[in-house]
């Protein structure tokens, strides 16, 4: 046992409480975790459990006996939660503290000088290492590689305007073999009413032209005929009024 706590005992620690605190730490040290230094009280008075801190290349381990010695408080930070350490000299002794990243600062006083300045210097090395270490950088996730969609093709369909049909004919179909279209027959035209008799329209009085007029209008909105014919017919009569 004195073999493995003769090592920190080069800054004047309490042996005693080196032996104390190496026992303790047997079942606290993780997988490849080392003991880089260790500091501990040294107040005015005489204290027989003084507390300690322990520096591995891992962590920070606040060491704080109680039970008069019976029993200890463990309390360990991560280095990569530990944005600074600080050490403050006075009269008697130092003060070391560090600060994390969530605003806590964790400090402990009358560290011999010698031990607060071997502190903060293997403090400054395991976060400047930290610093360093390399970056795995992140890897993109993979994208799914999206296939395009055929957009689909609108034909269009030329508007042919229509043209008005101001007479009926008979309408000869493209092909005469598969398919024939009706033929629509132009009615005949009605004979024209006559109230005096087969007179011509310059023998007709004025009365006899206006009646035959209306005669006229009536065969147009039964559709006996055309509006066409009723036109010519009108217009003719009209010259004679």
């Amino acid at each position: 046992m004195k073999d493995q706590i003769k090592k920190f005992l080069n800054e004047d620690q309490d042996p005693k409480a080196i032996e104390k605190i190496t026992s303790k730490l047997q079942d606290l040290l993780m997988k490849n975790e080392e003991v880089g230094y260790i500091g501990v009280q040294k107040k005015p008075a005489i204290t027989v459990f003084p507390d300690s801190i322990v520096l591995t290349n891992k962590r920070v381990i606040m060491c704080r006996p109680k039970n008069l010695g019976l029993s200890m408080d463990f309390v360990d930070y991560d280095w990569d939660d530990i944005a600074g350490a600080f050490v403050k000299e006075n009269i008697l002794g130092s003060e070391f503290s560090f600060a994390t990243k969530s605003d806590l600062t964790i400090s402990i006083d009358y560290i011999p000088k010698n031990q607060a300045r071997k502190l903060y210097t293997f403090a400054k090395e395991q976060m400047d290492a930290l610093k360093a270490a390399p970056v795995a950088p992140i890897q993109p996730t993979p994208v799914a590689e999206e296939i395009p969609v055929a957009e689909p093709v609108v034909e269009e369909i030329e508007e042919v305007e229509a043209e008005e049909v101001t007479s009926f004919a008979e309408i000869i179909p493209a092909n005469p073999v598969s398919y024939q279209e009706p033929v629509v027959e132009t009615p005949a035209p009605a004979p024209t009413p006559t109230s005096s008799g087969d007179k011509k329209l310059s023998e007709l009085t004025k009365e006899e032209l206006f009646e035959k007029l209306q005669n006229y209008k009536k065969l147009l909105d039964n559709g006996l005929i055309l509006q066409g014919e009723y036109d010519t017919l009108k217009k003719e009569i009209l010259s004679y009024l």
